[in-house]
């Protein structure tokens, strides 16, 4: 029920909305003096609209701009003093899975991968909120990080979400979900191989403006297609004009060392292929010789064929061949050309073996729902995997896996972060038991608290990030009964989540300690820390690939870590318990790092008598404390 204004009309708005009833492209959305968005009109657009000559304004050049987006660009390169904690209890085979699941916002984790996935994800796919005037979209104000700034700013609802509505009334109609995806996704580009792959699942309301921004991200000459997927095929009578049944799926590349994009064969492609001159080559199509171009355009491809049947010479009237004579008289040579059962044809045509074909076929940018599922079976699928419903328009994981089979191969990295219902993980797993792969996947989930009156509330799950883990977990143990023979297959994930970072406030204000404080400092981790927690934060500063296998050992009698073997070895106990004999047992084991707590070593001699040791026994260990 809609409130009453109870005050008097704004004339100004209602002006501004006759105003872009006659010329909408003058309408625009700029800040006010108080720095809140608002809907205006650009004057210089309005001037020209009503003149016969042209207006001087503003110089005039081809760009995406919206209010936010200097501060979008300053958001997407702030550093952040921030860390993944593992969380075991909620993982699964955290010991030996190359699959991560990271809880928390994207923004964060994206920054937070910078040194270790650099340059290393092959395709990233993501179904971001859209921007309906009723979905959320993520803030990003860095001006301060506590639950008090949120709520005071009305950056939390009563729900505890950290998500701010961005309705009509809002006033920054595309602005906000402009800089939300902005800074992503140019942090994103970063992680991506140079031979990467995106795909974006829009609507049409943002469409244009995605593609536009893309465009300026990854670059114009990367764009590769505008893919309409069919995502529904009942008419909806809801609408009041179209009733809607696609979707886009925006494409693009990191760069050109990505030359050509082929999707494997299938049985229908192989269906086209037969062998009706029992040619010893096996089956095959046929393409035409005739060349689209006249006889004027290409007059070098204009030459008398022969019929090698009838020995009738042959030219075309008006048009050219396709290949130039040489060419002509290889294939001649070769019984390439087909002139028909019984050698009547008018004009050859190519014979193309299905084994000379390299096992992919160029991809076309119409994906039907035969191919890629629609959103009610994946409606019907989720619910019935979850037993509830749990998740509102979740994607069929048939779309994303034809993603991966395009975007892909069987051991590359899939990264997707805004995870939702962990459709992309399912994707994943399921493509893998298709064809051996080993590809991993790197999800990313916001705690989106459910809603009291939502399904997924009354079955139990608290938020969003709930719901995505348990998907995993039911999916990968479907797929495993299914798929039987794949006993290799990685249904695992390692659980981390975004938390403040594991160094007190002391370590990165030391200016600010008084003397008389000195004594109670002694230790500059946080006191809520454990061991493991210190040693992913010491796997991000490093840039060591978080899903490698960890293994913990009793050295001396003092915890250590081995990470991947002797990637890394670490040792966090505090108390000046390190000792020499300990660091030289260590040292014999030859890590290619070594990283020790500061506070752990029994005095400062100890300390530095440790690093003579490792350039003694091991040179070459990167030796560092935290």
């Amino acid at each position: 029920m809609e409130k009453m204004k109870l005050h008097s009309p704004n004339f100004a708005d209602e002006n501004i909305e006759k105003i872009a009833a006659f010329f909408p492209g003058c309408i625009t959305e700029s800040a006010d003096d108080k720095g809140n968005m608002i809907k205006t009109i650009d004057f210089d657009l309005l001037r020209q609209e009503l003149s016969t000559s042209i207006v001087e304004g503003p110089q005039e050049r081809y760009h995406l701009d919206w209010p936010g987006k200097r501060e979008a660009l300053l958001t997407a390169n702030a550093p952040i003093a921030k860390t993944l904690r593992p969380c075991r209890e909620e993982s699964v085979d955290f010991d030996t899975t190359e699959n991560l699941f990271i809880e928390g916002d994207n923004l964060d984790a994206l920054k937070l991968l910078q040194e270790t996935y650099l340059g290393k994800v092959k395709m990233i796919y993501i179904d971001p909120p859209y921007n309906t005037g009723h979905d959320f979209v993520y803030d990003d104000d860095f001006s301060e990080n506590t639950d008090e700034f949120l709520r005071k700013s009305n950056q939390k609802d009563e729900e505890q979400n950290r998500l701010v509505a961005n309705p009509d009334s809002n006033g920054r109609f595309h602005s906000d979900w402009l800089s939300m995806m902005y800074s992503r996704l140019k942090l994103v580009r970063n992680l991506l191989r140079d031979d990467g792959i995106v795909f974006i699942s829009i609507d049409d309301g943002e469409q244009a403006n995605l593609k536009r921004m893309c465009d300026e991200i990854f670059g114009e000459e990367n764009f590769l297609a505008n893919i309409i997927w069919e995502k529904r095929f009942t008419r909806s009578n809801n609408s009041k004009t179209f009733a809607t049944l696609t979707e886009h799926l925006l494409c693009f590349r990191k760069s050109n060392t990505l030359a050509e994009v082929k999707e494997p064969r299938n049985e229908k492609a192989d269906s086209t292929y037969s062998n009706p001159d029992d040619d010893p080559r096996g089956v095959w199509t046929s393409v035409s010789y005739v060349n689209p171009a006249t006889k004027e355009n290409r007059p070098n491809l204009s030459y008398d064929l022969k019929n090698p049947i009838t020995g009738a010479s042959v030219t075309h009237p008006t048009h050219a061949w396709k290949y130039e004579k040489k060419t002509y008289l290889k294939h001649l040579e070769e019984n390439r050309l087909y002139w028909g059962k019984n050698g009547n044809n008018t004009y050859p045509r190519l014979k193309k073996f299905l084994s000379e074909m390299d096992g992919g076929m160029v991809p076309v940018n119409l994906w039907t729902r035969q191919d890629a599922g629609t959103t009610d079976e994946a409606s019907k699928n989720l619910e019935k995997l979850m037993s509830a419903k749990v998740f509102d328009f979740p994607k069929p994981y048939a779309l994303i896996q034809k993603a991966l089979r395009i975007g892909t191969d069987k051991n590359d990295i899939v990264l997707d972060f805004f995870a939702g219902s962990a459709t992309t993980a399912h994707a994943v797993m399921q493509q893998n038991a298709e064809d051996s792969g080993k590809r991993k996947f790197i999800l990313v989930q916001l705690p989106e608290i459910c809603g009291e009156k939502t399904g997924a509330f009354r079955a139990g799950y608290k938020n969003i990030a709930e719901i995505a883990k348990e998907r995993i977990r039911r999916a990968g143990k479907k797929i495993k009964e299914e798929n039987e023979t794949a006993s290799n297959l990685d249904i695992g994930f390692r659980v981390l989540k975004i938390d403040s970072s594991n160094m007190a406030d002391i370590y990165y204000t030391p200016d600010k300690v008084v003397q008389k404080e000195l004594f109670q400092l002694t230790d500059n981790i946080k006191d809520d820390r454990s061991s493991e927690d210190l040693l992913f934060q010491v796997l991000l500063d490093w840039g060591v690939d978080l899903t490698l296998p960890i293994t913990k050992e009793t050295i001396e009698g003092h915890e250590v870590f081995f990470v991947d073997g002797n990637a890394l070895a670490a040792c966090f106990e505090k108390g000046g318990k390190i000792t020499e004999d300990f660091c030289k047992k260590l040292a014999e084991r030859q890590p290619l790092r070594v990283v020790f707590r500061d506070s752990g070593f029994k005095n400062d001699s100890a300390k530095i008598n440790v690093e003579q040791i490792f350039k003694l026994k091991s040179p070459q260990t990167d030796v560092k404390t935290i």
